[in-house]
């Protein structure tokens, strides 16, 4: 087992893809004209494999596939049914723009989750948001995963004044929809633009939609980082993901693989370590990992605490979003 000094067993594995991306989410590329990572600097096919099946023999029972955005890669498909192989639950995180044509490598790799990343409901938003304006697309292909019986996750970062007002539009969705939204509290990144005032906090989203809707908390695991919670007679769940003002860092069992190769012990992470160099020098890697771990702060990568106001984004050491792996 990949275990830190805090005692917490590592056994969840974010691998990402690519740092490229067919959208541009302003809260996740700081540019619309964007140097992505060149392809010789970019994990290869058989790269990520051999890394997965090391991590999966020292414990690791779940892969999650990110980017950028992941379905851009030519090579998916191949990596997507190379890495169905393992021994572990296999799922990903996208932005549904290209759902439709890997529908039958997802039946196929024995995916039946998926994260699909959707901060609005309205179609002009969504361009303002993405840059893009395919809103029509995605959301046809959420619905294209539910009628193939996928458990779709909507993960949706809630902003104040962008689209703090849609959050009860979302929880309205679940209603007869079995969608499950996921309302993430607005994190700093390299270039995101963050600021304190910008996060509508846990309480803040819960005390919102208890004005039009009574719910109930549901039994969560373990390792969730997401408080879950159903409005009775929905078909669907919503729950809200706390990263900034009530973290759950103590149960922690992540780690990231970013798309170059590096590996991230948190999200917030600091430093981190070259596994990609190591494998193509020869080098035994799971040293490296095991020390990555062991390293691991106790919470939010030791980069801030404390209250909210005071956690000034431009002092945060860290990579954009798209860099590190949604």
């Amino acid at each position: 087992m990949i275990i830190d000094s805090y005692n917490r067993v590592h056994d969840y594995l974010r691998i990402s893809l690519t740092d490229n991306c067919n959208l541009r989410c302003f809260y996740c590329m700081p540019e619309e004209d964007y140097d992505f990572t060149p392809a010789s600097r970019l994990m290869q096919a058989d790269e990520i494999a051999t890394l997965a099946g090391i991590f999966t023999a020292n414990g690791v029972r779940k892969i999650r596939l990110t980017g950028g955005e992941p379905l851009v890669r030519k090579d998916a498909a191949k990596i997507i049914l190379s890495l169905s192989r393992l021994p572990v639950e296999l799922t990903m995180t996208t932005n549904g723009a290209r759902l439709h044509e890997f529908t039958d490598v997802l039946e196929e790799a024995g995916i039946r989750s998926l994260n699909i990343s959707l901060d609005t409901l309205q179609q002009d938003k969504f361009t303002l948001i993405t840059r893009r304006d395919i809103f029509p697309q995605v959301k046809r292909n959420i619905d294209l995963l539910l009628n193939k019986g996928i458990r779709v996750k909507v993960n949706m970062v809630v902003m104040k004044g962008l689209n703090d007002s849609e959050i009860n539009d979302f929880v309205a969705w679940t209603k007869d929809t079995p969608v499950h939204v996921r309302f993430i509290e607005f994190m700093p990144f390299s270039g995101n633009r963050w600021t304190s005032n910008k996060v509508l906090s846990l309480h803040e989203i819960l005390h919102g939609i208890n004005a039009e809707y009574d719910f109930l908390p549901l039994k969560g695991g373990a390792n969730d980082t997401a408080k879950g919670f159903i409005v009775p007679g929905h078909a669907g769940t919503f729950s809200v993901i706390s990263t900034m003002t009530e973290p759950f860092c103590s149960t922690c069992n992540r780690m990231r693989l970013t798309a170059d190769g590096k590996l991230k012990n948190c999200l917030f992470s600091q430093g981190e370590t070259d596994l990609l160099t190591a494998l193509r020098n020869g080098e035994d890697v799971l040293p490296l990992i095991q020390q990555n771990i062991r390293s691991k702060a106790k919470e939010l990568g030791g980069q801030f605490t404390g209250k909210l106001e005071d956690v000034h984004a431009e002092l945060i050491n860290n990579r954009s979003m798209i860099t590190i792996g949604g």
